[in-house]
């Protein structure tokens, strides 16, 4: 468990659509309580994988999206759109992640599922899946809690909720919020540019829950979720001179722990989220008949500025996003509450998602007269992008549980998947390119066995399939691609394939749990994404003045490739009540993916087949030379499929002191180690040491859990770790050329600093208080 729970307290989940004990379950699940939430100090969801070794949560710095890895493979919103390898739901519906990646507050339970999912709930997804369940009204009593947290760097968290009865024992409401102030990751500009601010951000969020029970065979539930987020942050940079002694001295040497950037101006992200959910369960005879309806909507405005060499000091250009994403989902499904013939548990239902997220962007470009003539921006063009997608996904699935006498179990489930998608692309309004039309239908399945040796051992073995849809990448704007190119950008469906065996124990009366797992998975047409991106050919059509200019220019963008991969991994988790007022508890994770000789697009400019180490960006001559009409390279590549470190645990402990009769005093820490990493195969400067980062924290409560105060420090010993270097960092530009100055060649500046994508938290020093009543 993921929770710092003794051992003999059961946690239940729902991974298999029905209360059950986690230690019954024949998968691996990583549970985090609201609990844990709480004596932790979560703050933003993405603090979750600190408690769930091998799982890897991430934002996109445009505000498009959110990112999970788990098991050897990485997701890429960019690379893969809103068919994540792990799947999100909240309150039993699917989510785009960067939906949830977001504060939390009010959380009942989170449930990390590892392994293929689909059969059961919602969407195919290769890896896992984590559902969120947000606490709901109580029908009987009045309760609620409140919440503050301050710390040294600028952090100022509100949160809480109130739930009352509106008819008791038949209807009840329940209202909760947060408001969150940060200084994001601390990242400064040395510049004083235009716009020079501090980073910052600011989320304000609220939800309104109600329940009605009208009789006890009708449950209706509804909720209603509003968030709004605003930030300001700076791409962070280091001196490229500190990992390749070859490199040009920077003019100001920036290290990793500086938290700089070279930007003149930060970027900008506003976020609106709404999110409407409804649940009916009806239950007859024996069975329950169960309907889940969503509907949620981003709107987001960012921008981004694409001066990252500073080429152009004090002069500012940018890109410029808006995004209306919008999905509807409903589920209808029927399960057994009494088991039919004392022998079959099953679930059998029907899945329906749409979803349409139209995009408008506008890249800024500046013109500049040539080096002779001083290199003075002249004008700015602007290439406006619309791209619009809309996919429609229907499924039947049905899963069968088969008890076998009173210990061993055989469980079995199907999916049909109908799928559907059609998008196009408009540059510099030159009219609309259809995307390929995406039609396909698929069958996933899973199966297990379970034995139960004794009430404290059962062992099990599963396997399962998943499959995700053909993707077609954005963010290549280029009006003249090649047939290589678009391999890399239009790729077929994804297919895979799991198998796991492990047990589940407790020990010495229950004080001790003990569960571990091996697996091994096989992917066909894995996405797999370079980080770094590589250089290539584009032909940018940019609009001045009305008219439209297809300039080639030297560009670096992250394609993708469908590769195959082999992951095989162990996971384990061990938890013991050491005594009455000492618990220790420990998760562990080894996952290895690698690409087993897959094509992947690569610079290769000496045309060896071996992706050329990171440096400077080449001239258009030199690329145009090595990649033909082809417009870039491609490499065979059998290297790691995966930017996360293979080993990684992490380790928690609780000791109490009753003081009096009321209250107690307690010393808890967390430690999550990370092992050896090489976040990118091609890039031989951004190798990760392994390290180690402990939250401490101590404070008084009462034995019923009405109030807390805490003290903190989190990252104690100040670890400063770059986890991911992009290549250098660079500008791209049009120079007007002699002798007429009407037509434009295109040119790109390369800086002396690259690009951090990952840093490790800052150290933190605060201070919590809670105070919670009735039901809460």
């Amino acid at each position: 468990m993921a929770g710092n729970e003794a051992a003999s307290n059961d946690i239940i989940v729902t991974a298999r659509r029905r209360d059950e004990s986690a230690q019954d379950v024949p998968l691996v699940v990583n549970a985090v309580t609201g609990e844990d939430i709480e004596k932790l100090n979560l703050r933003n969801f993405n603090d979750v994988q600190n408690l769930v070794p091998g799982l890897s949560l991430s934002n996109v710095s445009n505000g498009t999206g959110g990112n999970a890895s788990l098991r050897g493979v990485n997701f890429d919103v960019n690379a893969s759109g809103f068919n994540p390898t792990v799947e999100f739901y909240q309150n039993d519906a699917p989510i785009q992640a960067g939906l949830v990646l977001q504060a939390m507050y009010d959380i009942g339970q989170v449930e990390v599922l590892r392994g293929p999912q689909g059969t059961l709930r919602g969407r195919a997804a290769p890896s896992g899946s984590i559902t969120v369940t947000t606490r709901k009204p109580d029908l009987f009593d009045i309760g609620g809690y409140v919440s503050a947290t301050g710390n040294d760097i600028g952090t100022i968290n509100l949160n809480g909720g109130f739930g009352i009865p509106i008819i008791e024992g038949v209807a009840a409401i329940r209202v909760a919020g947060v408001w969150d102030e940060n200084d994001v990751d601390r990242v400064r500009t040395i510049n004083g540019g235009i716009d020079r601010r501090d980073p910052y951000q600011r989320t304000k969020g609220g939800r309104i829950s109600a329940k009605i029970e009208p009789f006890d065979a009708l449950s209706l539930e509804g909720s209603y979720q509003k968030m709004d987020k605003v930030l300001r942050a700076y791409d962070q940079v280091e001196s490229f001179s500190l990992t390749n002694p070859a490199a040009a001295p920077s003019p100001v040497l920036i290290r990793a722990k500086d938290r700089l950037s070279i930007l003149d101006a930060p970027r900008s992200v506003h976020q609106e989220m709404d999110v409407y959910n409804w649940q009916a369960q009806l239950a007859l005879a024996g069975q329950r008949l169960i309907y889940v309806g969503q509907h949620y909507t981003l709107d987001l405005n960012a921008y981004s500025p694409q001066d990252q060499a500073n080429f152009f000091p004090d002069f500012e250009f940018g890109q410029v996003l808006e995004t209306h994403a919008r999905a509807t989902s409903h589920e209808i499904r029927i399960q057994n509450e009494e088991r039919l013939f004392d022998l079959f548990d099953y679930v059998v239902g029907f899945f329906d998602n749409k979803t349409n997220s139209p995009s408008d962007l506008v890249n800024e470009t500046p013109v500049a007269l040539p080096p002779f003539l001083g290199g003075r921006i002249v004008t700015v063009a602007q290439t406006p992008v619309a791209r619009t997608g809309k996919s429609h996904e229907q499924s039947f699935f049905g899963n069968l549980t088969a008890q076998i006498g009173d210990r061993t179990e055989i469980s079995g489930g199907l999916r049909y998947i109908d799928y559907h998608n059609e998008g196009s692309l408009n540059i510099a309004n030159r009219g609309a390119t259809p995307d390929p039309t995406v039609d396909e239908d698929t069958i996933i399945y899973t199966a297990s066995i379970k034995h139960n040796f004794s009430d404290d051992l059962m062992i099990y073995a599963a396997t399962g399939s998943s499959w995700r849809p053909p993707i077609n990448v954005v963010g290549d704007f280029s009006v003249a691609k090649s047939a290589l190119e678009n391999s890399f950008l239009n790729l077929p469906p994804e297919k895979s394939e799991s198998y796991e065996i492990g047990f589940k124990s407790t020990l010495f009366d229950k004080r001790l749990r003990l569960n571990v797992t091996a697996y091994h998975q096989d992917y066909e047409n894995y996405p797999y994404r370079s980080p770094t991106g590589v250089y290539y050919v584009n032909y940018a059509a940019t609009v001045t003045g009305g008219v439209v200019t297809i300039t080639p220019t030297v560009s670096q963008f992250n394609f993708v490739a469908a590769v195959p991969v082999k992951v095989n991994g162990v996971e384990a988790d061990v938890s013991y009540a050491a005594s009455d007022n000492w618990d220790i508890g420990a998760v562990a994770s080894y996952s290895l993916g690698k690409i087993k000789n897959g094509l992947i697009p690569c610079t290769d400019l000496n045309g060896d087949g071996v992706p050329d180490p990171v440096g400077t960006a080449p001239t258009l001559a030199a690329l145009q030379a090595a990649v033909g009409s082809d417009n870039l390279s491609s490499c065979q590549a059998t290297q790691r499929s995966s930017f996360q470190p293979p080993f990684s645990f992490t380790l928690q402990s609780e000791y109490r002191m009753d003081l009096s009769s009321i209250s107690q005093a307690y010393l808890r820490g967390l430690f999550s180690f990370y092992g050896n990493s090489q976040a990118d195969p091609t890039n031989s400067f951004d190798n990760v040491d392994s390290y180690g980062l402990l939250n401490l924290y101590t404070g008084l409560r009462d034995h019923a859990g009405q109030w807390e105060i805490s003290l903190f420090v989190k990252n104690a010993f100040n670890v400063e770790k770059a986890l991911a270097r992009s290549s250098p960092q660079t500008t791209g530009y049009q120079v007007l050329t002699p002798p007429t100055f009407r037509t434009t060649a295109g040119a790109t500046a390369t800086s002396t600093y690259v690009g951090i994508t990952s840093m490790t938290p800052p150290r933190e020093f605060g201070l919590s208080m809670r105070y919670a009543f009735g039901a809460r």
